[in-house]
């Protein structure tokens, strides 16, 4: 095994051997617990500010009980935490230091498999990006979904019900004492968002890619079952290694597709689409923006899960069927002799799944939509590409010509878009810029823009919105997002000005600004590109190496292909 580079025995070892072992027996541990087996790294993100993984310090101890009983040595590591809620600008900044933090760390130390707990947004992809970049023996334990949340006898989803509340309360129908109550009630336990965020999206992601055990992706976070879970891949990571089954093995091209294929069947978050992007890369999969197009046309919507469907949340969808019942739904759009964590074909995963609620998990016959959740737009407006999760969308929208209301940032976003004077209309198409990878910095969830109060008091709740932001998957509403390249770099969205009239078109997948091509040119010569958002650290790193939202926001030094040695350990 791997671990025994670092460990080894006897005289011919050497001398870092022994220090080893000594400074092993320094943790407390006797040879026999350790020496011969075995070592299964724990990477840990939880913390006290992450409420999506506050619990992952009591699931990391029964996977500690899982590798202990299959005859392994867990060893736990903290990584970074990526709060959603709480890391600014945004999580999304900081997935790729995750993933270095993940590689190096799996990398540089004497273990043979790793199991890897994470969930709120962020820290799936970027786990499985360093891990995948290793190649060990690996499971994804994922965070699960906190409990519905409860208010005056509704139930409530995270964030998507945040979203409408606040505009109920801009629109003033609610006051003060209800905005107390819903603080109480949108979010009742640990777990990440149990609406089909961004959250949920890509931890069942992970579970089509095969590294999570069988339904693990929507066990409720505070229920046993995700206490069993944890311990189970804990059991599981160690016949892995044993099995030599790294994560190579899982993270094919035809593993990738059947993820995407999930994520469009579920209605899953536009996030989705830059993360696996990424994922794949790091797995040396090519995967683009065209596949996701390409698939969505084929795949209806099956999971009647807020935001995208209309009634459910995560906790109905679980006992539903989970993610193996909903795969029983498509299995001619999977393929299904690919090994998996728990199984050696998918097909043997799924043969005793079944569907216990067909309105949660709808038939073929009863879609919530009849193609994927997620659309890839072109157009002059967005050359490399751009997203929208057009059934979280009003229908009369996906078809639509309207001026533009342009504002450079968020900031100034925030403070004017109620001021009257701007005269903005339903009929109007709001445009930020200055929020993608790099102008924003870290392309934060801004995409759902605010509709002027206003027009919230005349009953409007959608209107046509364009950004190079992204926005969070419990989100809905007709946004246009990822526009690529983003208006820091130059990119079309840079030259639009109040009042050009913008036309989307859903249907057609396409997005235009519609402005003659010797007037673009004109104001491209008069573009000032600006000033660079950091002058050192991180931030810097970040800045001259993060690829566009099109090829995922990784690196280009992650995502490039080309080998990286095992450390010597004598």
């Amino acid at each position: 095994m791997r671990s025994h580079q670092w460990y080894g025995s006897g005289v011919s070892a050497g001398l870092r051997s022994f220090s080893h072992r000594a400074r092993t027996r320094q943790l407390g541990y006797l040879p026999e617990e350790h020496l011969g087996k075995p070592v299964v790294a724990i990477l840990n993100t939880w913390s006290d500010i992450n409420p999506c993984h506050v619990h992952l310090r009591e699931r990391a101890q029964a996977v500690k009980r899982g590798v202990w009983q299959a005859g392994g040595f867990p060893l736990e590591f903290p990584v970074s935490t990526l709060s959603e809620t709480f890391q600014k600008p945004t999580p999304m900044l900081y997935r790729n230091l995750l993933s270095m933090e993940t590689e190096e760390l799996l990398r540089s130390y004497p273990v043979d498999g790793a199991v890897l707990l994470g969930g709120c947004d962020k820290s799936t992809p970027a786990l499985l990006m360093g891990a995948a970049s290793v190649d060990l023996p690996t499971v994804f334990v994922p965070a699960g979904p906190m409990l519905p949340g409860r208010w005056r006898g509704e139930a409530l989803g995270s964030g998507t019900d945040m979203w409408k509340y606040w505009d109920e309360r801009r629109a003033g129908l609610i006051g003060d004492c209800e905005l107390a109550e819903l603080e109480s009630g949108l979010a009742r336990s640990p777990g990440h968002c149990m609406t089909m965020g961004t959250a949920a999206t890509l931890t069942a992601a992970a579970e089509a890619l095969g590294v999570t055990l069988p339904g693990a992706s929507s066990i409720p976070a505070v229920d046993s079952a995700h206490d069993r879970m944890a311990a189970a891949s804990g059991l599981r990571v160690v016949e892995l290694v044993r099995r030599g089954r790294v994560l190579s093995h899982l993270l094919t091209p035809d593993a990738f597709q059947d993820a995407v294929t999930t994520v469009l069947g579920l209605g899953g978050s536009t996030n989705a689409v830059i993360h696996l992007i990424a994922m794949a890369a790091r797995a040396g999969v090519r995967l683009t923006l065209d596949d996701f197009d390409r698939t969505a046309r084929r795949v209806p919507v099956l999971a009647n899960v807020r935001p995208g469907g209309s009634t459910y949340l995560m906790e109905d969808f679980h006992f539903a069927g989970g993610l193996p019942g909903f795969l029983t739904r498509i299995p001619d759009l999977l393929h299904l002799d690919r090994p998996t964590v728990a199984h050696d074909t998918l097909r043997d995963q799924l043969k005793p799944a079944r569907v216990h609620h067909d309105d949660v998990i709808r038939t073929r016959d009863n879609p919530v939509a009849d193609e994927g959740g997620v659309a890839v737009l072109r157009g002059n407006l967005c050359p490399d590409g751009a997203v929208i999760k057009h059934i979280a969308a009003e229908p009369r929208l996906l078809r639509h010509t309207g001026p533009a209301v342009v504002f450079d940032d968020y900031r100034t976003l925030r403070r004017t878009i109620d001021d009257p004077a701007l005269g903005i209309t339903a009929d109007h198409v709001l445009v930020l810029r200055g929020s993608g990878p790099l102008g924003g910095p870290g392309m934060p969830e801004y995409g759902m823009l605010p509709i002027p109060a206003h027009l919230l008091k005349q009953g409007v709740r959608d209107m046509v919105r364009i950004s190079d932001a992204r926005m969070s998957g419990t989100s809905y509403g007709t946004c246009v997002l990822h526009i690529a390249p983003e208006s820091h770099l130059g990119g079309p969205l840079a030259l639009v000005r109040s009042g050009d009239t913008i036309t989307l078109d859903v249907p057609a997948r396409t997005l235009r600004l519609n402005v003659p091509d010797e007037e673009l040119a004109r104001r491209r010569a008069d573009w000032t590109p600006p000033p660079a958002r950091y002058e050192r650290g991180y931030g810097a790193l970040y800045a001259a190496h993060v690829t566009q939202a099109d090829t995922g926001c990784d690196f280009d030094f992650l995502a490039r292909p080309g080998a990286v040695p095992d450390p010597y350990p004598g």
